[in-house]
């Protein structure tokens, strides 16, 4: 499939054509740090095939790489971001309000938030998401009452863990693999609490009290690079990190996935939903650049071919979980053919 027609507004056709003859050469990307190794697989795919420049891709998190990519149209503008959940209404107000109007939205796949330790840690780790709320929110109930949290040691939380420090790196506010976090992990694992349940607590109470990662040093952000989390898994035995399961996959000879009610992260258990901790991934098309910056249109061709998103394809290998053919054949006619997003509720 090839991408043949694309209306654009007025303005968005003027502010980037008048600068097209000086257009960088460059493709640029920013955006989500899960979504970051996919993008550069695809990228240094599309390079060898084709001879053209690979395109610059920056590991930004999700809403800096919104931030950025909403700042307006040109070529000083970025063209493509990734996202490791869906555009907040907020986000795409900011777009709007910008002159980005005409977005591509492609879902390209499925990933687990997944938890690592080293291989050097001997320990059968098998946590409930109660378990992790206990261990990193940044308030749980003590003695009936809902308090700044007093653990610091996984034995503390149940008696069957080790002795050992809670430690857990993970990634800052800005990053979507927080946000999945919070509401995958850490508000399921909240409503799980006796407390919570026998308090007939839920929804807002949940979300306005169970949110916030504590930050008097067992969790720590470790900025959007998850590859420096990685690094610090193979340096602390005990340490646990939190990221997309791509960094897990890549680094299996090092790291090993934690389980989460009884179930390791995988690729079949991502995609049987078994996992509990799973969300989809997307990249996001600023249409108004398609044809105007050089080799836009071929590297969406590229992304969107059977070769990187198919089950077997080449983003599968390196952990992403593909969609079903039919929901796949969906998104390649509606990116390859330019159809513009609907506003987020």
């Amino acid at each position: 499939m090839s991408f043949t027609k694309l209306s654009v507004s007025a303005l968005a056709l003027v502010a980037v054509s008048a600068t097209t003859a000086a257009a960088r050469d460059e493709i640029r990307i920013v955006g989500s740090s899960t979504v970051f190794p996919y993008t550069q697989a695809v990228a240094e795919q599309f390079a060898n095939n084709t001879g053209a420049p690979s395109p610059i891709v920056e590991s930004t998190g999700t809403g800096g790489g919104m931030k950025i990519f909403c700042g307006g149209i040109g070529e000083q503008h970025p063209d493509i971001t990734g996202a490791s959940r869906a555009m907040k209404a907020s986000e795409y107000e900011l777009c709007l309000e910008n002159g980005v109007t005409e977005i591509s939205e492609a879902m390209i796949g499925f990933d687990g938030l997944s938890l690592a330790v080293s291989r050097n840690n001997d320990f059968a780790w098998d946590l409930t998401l109660a378990e992790i709320y206990l261990a990193l929110g940044a308030q749980v109930p003590v003695d009936g009452e809902w308090a700044d949290n007093p653990y610091t040691t996984w034995d503390q939380i149940n008696p069957d863990f080790p002795a050992v420090e809670i430690l857990a790196y993970g990634p800052p506010p800005t990053s979507g693999t927080r946000d999945a976090f919070v509401e995958l992990a850490m508000h399921v694992g909240c409503e799980e609490l006796d407390f919570v349940k026998e308090g007939g607590f839920g929804g807002d109470w949940v979300e306005e009290n169970c949110s916030r990662m504590r930050t008097d040093g067992p969790f720590v952000e470790a900025g959007e690079n998850d590859n420096l989390i990685v690094q610090r898994l193979e340096a602390d035995v005990n340490a646990m990190g939190i990221f997309g399961y791509s960094f897990l996959y890549e680094n299996l000879d090092n790291l090993k996935g934690v389980m989460i009610n009884g179930v390791e992260p995988s690729t079949d258990t991502i995609a049987d939903k078994s996992y509990p901790v799973s969300r989809p991934l997307f990249f996001y098309v600023k249409n108004a650049h398609r044809g105007v910056i050089p080799n836009l249109n071929e590297f969406i061709d590229e992304y969107m071919s059977d070769d990187a998103l198919e089950a077997g394809g080449y983003l599968a290998e390196r952990g992403l979980v593909a969609l079903a053919d039919e929901r796949r054949a969906a998104l390649q006619d509606a990116v390859l053919n330019g159809k513009s997003m609907e506003a987020p509720e």
